[in-house]
């Protein structure tokens, strides 16, 4: 993904399927906060982004278009490298509004953020 956040904060997609989409970015000087740990902000922008693929793996490319519409996160522990990986998963899927929930965890598995993601399905204009 070529100059976008993705690429400026290392953001990898990993798979994306009907039922859950994984990708993992780094923990490093792209994604840390000032004291050297993983930047909250960063954590968000990889759970919308995971959810964001998921919805639009789901609808009608052709005559819907998605966008973020809410966000919520809890920063459960905090990480100062490596890697962490996200799993999403679509928890609703409605006509208008999908709600995905994402899990970042770290390399051992443990839990680094849980987040919520509303995603608005737009009708695109023909």
């Amino acid at each position: 993904m070529k100059n976008t956040l993705m690429e400026a904060l290392g953001i990898e997609l990993v798979s994306v399927t009907d039922h859950e989409v994984i990708a993992t970015m780094p923990v490093d000087h792209r994604t840390h906060q000032p004291f050297g740990l993983l930047h909250g902000g960063a954590s968000v922008a990889l759970a919308e982004t995971v959810a964001s693929f998921g919805a639009f793996h789901l609808i009608d490319q052709e005559a819907e278009a998605c966008v973020g519409l809410e966000i919520n996160a809890n920063h459960i522990r905090g990480k100062k490298s490596g890697i962490v990986t996200a799993y999403g998963k679509p928890v609703h899927r409605g006509k208008t509004t999908m709600v995905w929930e994402v899990k970042i965890v770290d390399e051992e598995n443990e839990l680094i953020c849980l987040s919520r993601c509303t995603i608005a399905i737009l009708k695109r204009n023909k």
